[in-house]
């Protein structure tokens, strides 16, 4: 019988046990990465705008790369978008913003769960974009690069607390570090996760709210309601009578300021209070000259009607509107400074950076160009650009319509490319003479019988002479026409058709007061304007 020795404890080694339904992979990492993304994303774009709002919104690192993604689009991306969206181009493009972003800080914070690092990455690139965005933009500085630096601080720390709460390591364990001491199954406590998740999410919501209230707080609505209207000493004729044709369908004569058309290239719409503003001339001049609001107010003023056309406006387009304004005439205020004899180009830069180009010759030919400061019968709204705008009528106004304008500058075409030049469009742009059906609509339903056929055309300084109808090819027929205000302003039609049933063609036509025709060829607004008749198809019964 053998000796039997003591018994020894049976000894297994068994797999690490998976965490319990609280802790590790009980939440599912995509969740949990797809959470850690957004919500340290949030903090960095909540904290980015509430210091925009205490140093100036165009620091925004949205806003200020959303403006240097206009800067950069493609011509045919930009008139994509004007035909698409229209004037909520600029709302579209933010939401457009908004989705990318979103995007993007769901697959990183998925991506990072295992490498932090990519978190990390993620967040500083975020900053350097705002920042490279916020600092280059024309009318900022580099203290404008501090809402981006400050704003991914803030998401990367919210990043690294909300990795600890949901039990993630700071950094993942080298192989060889794994093997030999593996790191115990991180913990998830469903509840620290969620609490941590609303107080990053509260301040992400809070310093985006506090920094667009701080933003409105210093914007300039109050400025502009304790303006009044300055008289001119040159008043506007009245209207005559029979500029406004009695006709349903057809716009306003005047357009009504919160209908008039808004294209431009600010995607935050300066804020410039009237006694904080001034306006600068120098360059090819004898004497520079500085104005502050009250100067130039003081000065004879004129009032004017006078038509904007925007060189992005389609044949049949909506982006023009008539208005009554007041202003001082740029032609005195020129001939104060003494423009010298080699100056071809007036520069005028706005607030926000803007540049546009007008031929000296063409602001200095006696037409009423004017240093707009009231628009029908008010100072001009913000987004027209109070305090102060330029207008000289007819030429396009990517060429003469600067809005929050601060500075005009005598150089030369060859010295210097605006915006839009910079961009291919054309240096030279006077309106070209166009019409528009406003009523019927296209593809309207009609009953048969006499229709009105009606709409407005325009050559801002050349005048209207004639409209002409033409009806499924057939010959042109004369409008009866509205009476004329002035040349500058656009002018009312209307064709009384006798319409029989089936589907018909109809087209428009006008006549200048140099007696040019418009041209039937079709051509884009790129570079230079649209042209071509509009032409609409109806139904009638």
């Amino acid at each position: 019988m053998g000796i039997v020795g003591p018994m020894q404890p049976t000894t297994t080694t068994a797999a690490p046990a998976e965490p319990s339904a609280s802790r590790g992979d009980a939440a599912p990492r995509r969740i949990v990465g797809a959470l850690l993304g957004i919500l340290s994303g949030a903090v960095a774009l909540g904290v980015a705008e509430l210091m925009a709002g205490v140093i100036g919104g165009a620091s925004s690192p949205v806003l200020a790369v959303g403006s240097s993604f206009i800067d950069a689009t493609p011509e045919w991306l930009k008139s994509f978008a004007i035909r698409t969206f229209g004037s909520n181009d600029k709302t579209a493009l933010l939401a457009g913003i908004g989705v990318f972003l979103l995007i993007g800080a769901v697959v990183l914070g998925i991506a990072s769960v295992r490498r932090a690092w990519l978190g990390v990455a993620g967040l500083v690139a975020f900053g350097a974009v705002g920042v490279a965005a916020a600092v280059t933009r024309p009318a900022n500085g580099p203290v404008d690069a501090i809402p981006s630096i400050v704003g991914a601080a803030a998401g990367l720390g919210a990043y690294l607390i909300l990795r600890r709460a949901a039990g993630l390591p700071r950094r993942e364990p080298h192989a060889a570090e794994a093997k030999s001491n593996p790191p115990p199954p991180p913990a998830f406590d469903r509840r620290r996760f969620m609490w941590t998740g609303i107080v990053a999410g509260g301040v992400a919501l809070t310093g985006a709210k506090a920094g667009q209230w701080l933003i409105r707080r210093a914007d300039a609505t109050a400025s502009r309601e304790a303006l009044g209207v300055p008289t001119a000493v040159d008043p506007a004729a009245p209207i005559p009578a029979g500029a406004q044709l009695d006709v349903p369908g057809i716009g306003p004569f005047v357009t009504p300021n919160d209908r008039f058309y808004r294209v431009d290239t600010a995607l935050f719409v300066p804020s410039v209070s009237a006694d904080a503003w001034t306006l600068k001339v120098h360059g090819l001049v004898d004497r520079e000259i500085t104005l502050n609001y009250d100067q130039l107010v003081a000065r004879p003023l004129i009032e004017r009607d006078i038509t904007l056309t925007c060189v992005s406006n389609e044949v049949g387009g909506r982006y023009l509107g008539n208005a009554r304004w007041i202003g001082a005439p740029l032609k005195d205020l020129l001939e104060e400074a003494g423009v010298r004899s080699d100056a071809t180009q007036l520069v005028s830069t706005s607030t926000d950076g803007f540049t546009a180009g007008t031929p000296v010759a063409v602001a200095m030919d006696g037409r009423d160009a004017m240093l707009a400061v009231s628009m029908n019968g008010e100072p001009l709204p913000i987004e027209h650009g109070f305090p102060v705008r330029m207008i000289v009528p007819g030429l396009y106004g990517y060429v003469s319509a600067t809005k929050w304008i601060a500075d005009i500058e005598l150089t030369t075409f060859e010295a210097f490319d605006p915006y839009w030049a910079k961009r291919e469009w054309a240096k030279q742009a006077p309106i070209k003479t166009e019409s528009r059906i406003d009523t019927p609509r296209a593809k309207a339903e009609l009953g048969a019988g006499e229709v009105a056929v009606a709409g407005v055309a325009w050559a801002q300084h050349r005048g209207i002479d004639k409209v002409e109808v033409q009806v499924d090819g057939g010959a042109w027929l004369p409008a009866e026409l509205g009476e004329e205000a002035t040349i500058d302003t656009w002018r009312q039609w209307v064709f009384r058709w006798p319409a029989t049933p089936g589907r018909h063609t109809i087209a428009v036509r006008a006549t200048d007061g140099t007696g040019e025709i418009q041209t039937a060829e079709q051509a884009d607004p790129f570079p230079n304007g649209a042209t071509g008749d509009h032409t609409i198809e109806v139904n009638v019964a």
